[in-house]
């Protein structure tokens, strides 16, 4: 199955699932892999703790925030996929970030747990076959099916890794 054929998009995450390709789930996970190899470290090393503005969190913040969220929505989608049948809050990504120790950690450090959470994550969606990937989970105000948020997941990084091109790559300079 591809993204194109997710059947309902959930308001705001659209947005995170759209910007992946129109391919297979494995393979935008293996895409997604590819792009944490393919992180320029010395670029990013130039840049160290410069933010491009008041109050945004350095690139380390950044990378622990895709490590954290993608932690907290693979729980929300073993919940789902399992038919659990409990409806996971919200959580305060602010909160998390502020108290991080990401900028105590090296940046290798950071990408290096992001990659080892992201096969794990792989490996768990490789192993869901095609009645639980149309399994709908519910958190918060939200629901999407198993298989959506697989996508949701790759396109958060592409998200943020298009925030670092954007806003901090012209500030290793």
């Amino acid at each position: 199955m591809k993204r194109s054929d997710i059947k309902e998009l959930p308001d705001y995450f659209d947005n995170y699932i759209n910007l992946n390709e129109d391919t297979e789930l494995t393979e935008a996970f293996d895409k997604s892999l590819k792009q944490i190899d393919d992180v320029d470290l010395e670029q990013l090393k130039r840049i160290g703790f410069k933010v491009y503005a008041e109050g945004k969190w350095t690139i380390n913040e950044i990378i622990q925030h895709l490590t954290d969220w993608e932690r907290i929505w693979c729980y929300r989608t073993m919940l789902g996929a399992r038919q659990e049948g409990s409806v996971p809050s919200g959580h305060d990504h602010i909160a998390m970030a502020d108290n991080s120790n990401a900028n105590d950690l090296t940046i290798e450090q950071l990408l290096a747990e992001l990659r080892a959470v992201r096969v794990a994550t792989k490996a768990m969606f490789d192993a869901f076959n095609h009645e639980v990937l149309s399994v709908n989970c519910r958190f918060k105000d939200t629901q999407m099916s198993v298989f959506a948020m697989g996508y949701n997941i790759i396109g958060h990084q592409l998200h943020h890794f298009n925030v670092i091109k954007e806003r901090y790559v012209p500030l290793a300079d």
